[in-house]
């Protein structure tokens, strides 16, 4: 069974459509590592923490300034961050940006 949401986001990573992050989720710094932290008490689940290693925290910062100006992201735009950032292939790039972006939607942070 797929998670709610979770088949819209698969048709917008091949597709390219236009994805948002959910509105509530703050990304944090604990020690070495980044957690999303949900600050509403519909978002709080304790059950699960959503944990993201230096590289997916890039992508969520992204993720969520390209929603703050234009309303939405794309993986492309992602994509492009990612190796304008890291200087990685654009191949590799989108394969991170598209494991990435399956494991938001398989936790709910992303619509």
């Amino acid at each position: 069974m797929v998670a709610p949401g979770t088949q819209m986001v698969i048709e917008n990573l091949q597709t390219h459509n236009d994805m948002r992050t959910i509105n509530g989720f703050r990304l944090r710094k604990l020690g070495n590592e980044y957690i999303l932290v949900g600050e509403s008490v519909e978002l709080i689940n304790f059950n699960k923490m959503i944990t993201l290693n230096e590289t997916a925290a890039f992508l969520w910062q992204s993720a969520e300034e390209n929603t703050a100006r234009h309303g939405s992201f794309t993986a492309s735009d992602l994509c492009d961050a990612l190796c304008k950032e890291y200087d990685v292939a654009p191949e590799k790039a989108m394969t991170d940006v598209d494991a990435t972006l399956h494991a938001w939607s398989d936790a709910g942070v992303i619509e």
